[in-house]
């Protein structure tokens, strides 16, 4: 980001102050108001900080507007399509596409480090059977640094680079295992034979007693929604990841930190809540009652899965994630399952109707990631741990830019007082 020729002028009281705009390679300018707390004594106040950029960044880039989302430039349709989650997840590491050497370097990296430390499986079991997955992720990932002091030093590069990796490659065994604790099964291994997506729906579907093949299409799917995940600019849990690596918290600490929020129902629920919307509504002859609804202004209801906070007009995952969506269920059918059924039918309601078109209400990632994990077989439960898994690639991307920024300050949001003013202690037999 560079600053421009150009300036603001702010004034208060009759006192003016030039504050100098800086301008970003792509999406509006930014005012730079780091010197006006020590030049006028005033705060800006921004809830949520919607309007705020709190850092500087090459990774992702998000254009609402345009329905556009670039990870180091390269759109995400692209990618998506053309490309894998591994091969994405080493262009946001270290910045560009690799080579064919580099990949095969990355990839065999993270197949030899999904292993956890045996003695993690003695943790897993001190959780109650009835744990959320996200509960147990959040502690497992969390103790990992008193399993591996050998990347928590985060002033060391390598020690850094291997923390990285190991993330990466642990979090499907993580994930897997969380859910099969959650529903009383044995843990299943990871294998090296097998790609990282496949490598993680056998280590959630396998039992002992049977294994589990995955269907190439299953995977395909199953990597898509890893990618389509990856990263997503400034959001609530990268924000949460990048606050408390400003405070030169390990990189485990970190991670965990992101996972809990994204556990927030307004950030990593949404394709669960997808999914119980799909419930409430329960057969297809009830969909036009629900559309209806979703049109009345005096109803609170709304169409989960449809439209987004950030993309105005088209969420630009979405194209990719259809075409995987009705992959999967081509392979694996809705005729046994209502709830996938009123997810075909309301899709094509709700794209048929001007309404919606004209609200740029068009189904989302979470609509058809919900659909492809409700197929497969996974719980709403599950649903989080995967956003999770996906966008730990994502939060280590923010976290080792952040280490490498020179400007790198402890986060200490200002606040708006409004509470009481100086009073005087009253003695409790006074009161």
């Amino acid at each position: 980001m560079a600053e421009t020729n150009k300036t603001a002028t702010l004034t208060i009281d009759g006192q003016s102050y030039e504050l100098p705009i800086l301008s970003p390679t792509a999406g509006p300018d930014v005012i730079d108001i780091r010197k006006l707390y020590a030049q006028a004594g005033v705060f800006t106040y921004d809830p949520g900080f919607t309007s705020t950029a709190s850092t500087d960044s090459t990774i992702t880039f998000i254009d609402g507007g345009k329905g556009e989302l670039l990870h180091r430039g390269y759109p995400i349709d692209q990618l998506a399509g053309q490309s894998n989650y591994l091969e994405v997840c080493y262009a946001l590491l270290y910045g560009d596409l690799p080579s064919k050497a580099q990949m095969d370097d990355f990839e065999a990296r993270v197949t030899n480090h999904t292993m956890l430390h045996e003695q993690m499986v003695n943790f897993f079991r001190g959780f109650r059977r009835d744990a959320h997955p996200m509960a147990i992720m959040v502690g497992v990932v969390g103790a990992m640094s008193a399993f591996y002091h050998d990347s928590t030093d985060i002033s060391d590069p390598w020690q850094r680079e291997v923390a990285s990796i190991r993330l990466i490659a642990k979090m499907p065994t993580i994930a897997a295992w969380a859910y099969k604790y959650s529903i009383g099964q044995p843990f299943v291994y990871p294998r090296n034979d097998l790609d990282y997506a496949s490598n993680f729906l056998r280590m959630c579907f396998s039992v002992p007693a049977e294994d589990y093949v995955p269907d190439p299409i299953l995977s395909k799917a199953m990597d898509r929604i890893f990618t389509l995940h990856a990263d997503h600019e400034q959001n609530a849990s990268t924000s949460t990841v990048r606050l408390a690596s400003s405070s030169g918290a390990n990189p485990f600490a970190c991670i965990a930190a992101g996972i809990a929020c994204l556990w927030g129902p307004a950030h990593g629920g949404a394709n669960q809540a997808c999914l119980e919307m799909l419930r409430e509504i329960g057969t297809v002859d009830r969909i036009p009652e629900f559309i209806a609804r979703a049109k009345d202004k005096e109803d609170p209801f709304r169409l989960m899965g449809f439209g987004h906070r950030v993309y105005k007009n088209f969420d630009p995952r979405a194209k990719v994630m259809k075409q995987s969506a009705d992959e999967v269920l081509d392979l694996l059918g809705v005729e046994n399952n209502p709830v996938l059924q009123v997810a075909k039918e309301l899709e094509k309601a709700a794209l048929a109707d001007p309404y919606f078109a004209d609200k740029k209400l068009f189904p989302n990632v979470d609509f058809y990631s919900g659909i492809i994990l409700e197929a497969m077989g996974f719980p709403t439960s599950m649903f989080t741990p995967i956003f999770a898994l996906s966008r730990t690639v994502g939060w280590i991307s923010q976290w080792k830019e952040q280490l490498d920024d020179p400007q790198l300050k402890i986060g200490r949001p200002r606040q708006l007082y409004k509470g009481e003013t100086l009073r005087d202690y009253v003695p409790i037999d006074k009161r």
